[in-house]
């Protein structure tokens, strides 16, 4: 095949320049510290106790069942949607739904304020499940407007893409967080932070709309015959992938390493602001620049670690990784209240493994998967793991702090499953295929 028309390109690239505000702004920045401040009962009697449902949860614990929600709707839906997507050639519209589902919900956190916390939960949901799976459809893309040799170069552009327009937007809400009289707002107020949620779901809407309007449209993989068989057809190909791995002990082992491990990292990226504000009590601005330092670093962390990993292998280098992501559970239960500089390096030795460990991961799978057609199921199979695992890790955090009452137990016991991973990741070297032997 021919690589498509740069337009093609650049617009399926734009895609990731609309939705990686979402990811910045809602996931790692603004959004958690507004929730930790708003989602609170009477902060004179307790600074994180919150009731939803008759129930009283802290509130970052409530956060993280929230999304752990929202992650495991998109890891139940992802196999039949793509399934159907796949069968019918109408991967645009379901990339279209999601986007607009998506950008709602970011729409709908402009009206989330204490006395609506139901209606922030439920645009919290509709937001994740809206990316995730919108971000499905967008990957599966890549192989139809790239060639083989060029998917690699195409793909490094998207990231790029996304790095600078989420960026962009975030210095965009700077202005308005840190001269709210801007919009009409002070330092009691919280339009300036509900009038950044618009903006991102404005934003991914805008240019998500520009990125499919220039898209190709993708041909109908599946028969009429096959019709009946569609909704269980997803499911049906992640069973068979099941059943192609019991003969592949290396791959299989890999797997299970990677799902204990990814628990921990998954969870890390999604709770770090939040433990951040109401465990650490660093401000919101300092917040904020420790997470932008994460993504800064991230991109030559990848760039770094992809270079060790062509000298040790990539087994050895993930184990280097795990090894160094028990340190960093330790350091985070260590930090004192208040440590601001300490979170800053916290957050550059986070930001350097994030980059890598997440690259490494997914090279990793794709060296040690079989000669085989079926890519699709395989990569499907794949997410699934990412996104159940995320799953018990958010659960298990907002559990444990929950149990504990307070977050630091929750991190220490993240090293529960880093330590696992590491053990598996030994018995994966241990597995000798010489079929592998790059890996």
């Amino acid at each position: 095949m021919q690589t498509a028309p740069k337009k093609v390109v650049n617009a399926w690239a734009m895609y990731d320049w609309a939705n990686s505000a979402y990811n910045l702004v809602i996931t790692s920045t603004i959004f958690p510290a507004y929730f930790e401040a708003i989602a609170v009962d009477d902060r004179a009697l307790s600074k994180t106790a919150v009731t939803f449902l008759g129930r009283t949860f802290q509130n970052s614990a409530l956060y993280n069942y929230t999304i752990a929600v929202a992650l495991l709707i998109v890891a139940c839906l992802s196999p039949l949607l793509s399934a159907i997507a796949d069968f019918k050639g109408n991967k645009k519209s379901f990339m279209r739904f999601f986007l607009t589902l998506g950008s709602l919900g970011c729409s709908g956190l402009f009206f989330f304020e204490k006395q609506t916390l139901g209606w922030g939960l439920l645009c919290m949901i509709l937001a994740c499940v809206g990316f995730w799976a919108s971000w499905v459809y967008y990957n599966s893309f890549l192989p139809e407007i790239a060639a083989p040799e060029d998917r690699d170069r195409i793909s490094a552009r998207g990231y790029a893409y996304g790095y600078v327009g989420s960026v962009l937007l975030q210095l965009i809400c700077f202005v308005f967080v840190f001269m709210p009289s801007i919009v009409g707002g002070d330092d009691s107020t919280t339009i300036q932070f509900r009038i950044c949620f618009l903006l991102v779901g404005l934003w991914w809407f805008g240019f998500g709309t520009y990125s499919l309007n220039r898209m190709p449209a993708n041909k109908p993989a599946g028969t009429g015959d096959l019709q009946h068989h569609l909704l269980s057809k997803g499911y049906h190909e992640l069973l068979a992938v099941w059943e192609q791995l019991k003969p592949q002990y290396k791959l299989r082992r890999f797997l299970a390493a990677f799902f204990c491990y990814n628990m921990g990292v998954q969870t890390v990226m999604l709770v770090a602001a939040i433990y951040g504000k109401s465990e650490l009590e660093i401000p919101t601005t300092n917040l904020i620049g420790a997470i932008l330092i994460i993504q800064l670093v991230a991109i030559p962390g990848a760039f770094t670690i992809a270079k060790i990993s062509s000298k040790l292998g990539n087994i050895k280098t993930l184990m280097l990784l795990v090894a160094l992501w028990c340190v960093g559970c330790v350091v985070g239960y260590e930090l004192p209240v208040g440590g601001i500089y300490e979170f800053y390096g916290l957050a550059l030795m986070v930001g350097f493994m994030m980059g890598g460990i997440q690259s490494l991961s997914r090279s990793t799978y794709s060296k040690l998967m079989p000669v085989t057609k079926d890519t699709a199921s395989y990569f499907s199979f794949y997410d699934v793991t990412e996104k159940i695992a995320a799953v018990i890790g958010m659960f298990g955090f907002g559990y444990i702090t929950e149990l504990t009452g307070s977050q630091r137990g929750s991190v220490l016991a993240l090293m529960v499953f880093f330590v696992l991973g590491f053990f598996l990741l030994i018995f994966t070297q241990a597995e000798k295929r010489t079929a592998h032997a790059t890996v």
